[in-house]
């Protein structure tokens, strides 16, 4: 059953949000920014407890509006079959927020969103993602 694998925080200044995070919830960070080909870093929020890791990457829009009722993470599943699932969303009534790509040596991910306006990515792992 596909189960929730990564989180994303979207930050403007993304050196303020890791040292955000990294002085309240004593998370670590690995550079990822060459998969992503973006300021991108890994977040490492646990060694053996139950949990989810996640990244913090360079904002790819505008800031959301100031009283916005949700500003958030987007939340990454891990999948199987990319393109399966990319159906199965389309077929539900999700929408294409970000084609699929190729996070080279690493994965395919994209992004959509859901029958209720939240963004949410699935990823497939492939080393061979070129």
């Amino acid at each position: 059953m596909p189960r929730p694998v990564h989180f994303e925080i979207h930050a403007s200044d993304v050196a303020r949000a890791r040292a955000f995070y990294g002085a309240v919830f004593g998370w670590s960070f690995e550079d990822w920014s060459d998969f992503a080909g973006t300021p991108y870093f890994g977040v490492l929020t646990g060694e053996d407890e139950p949990g989810i890791n996640g990244a913090i990457m360079q904002r790819q829009g505008d800031s959301p509006a100031p009283g916005a009722p949700v500003v958030g993470a987007v939340l990454t599943v891990g999948v199987e079959d990319f393109d399966a699932t990319h159906d199965a969303v389309e077929q539900a009534g999700g929408t294409v927020v970000r084609a699929k790509q190729a996070l080279p040596g690493m994965a395919w991910q994209g992004y959509y969103l859901d029958t209720e306006g939240n963004v949410f990515g699935i990823h497939q792992p492939d080393e061979q993602a070129r």
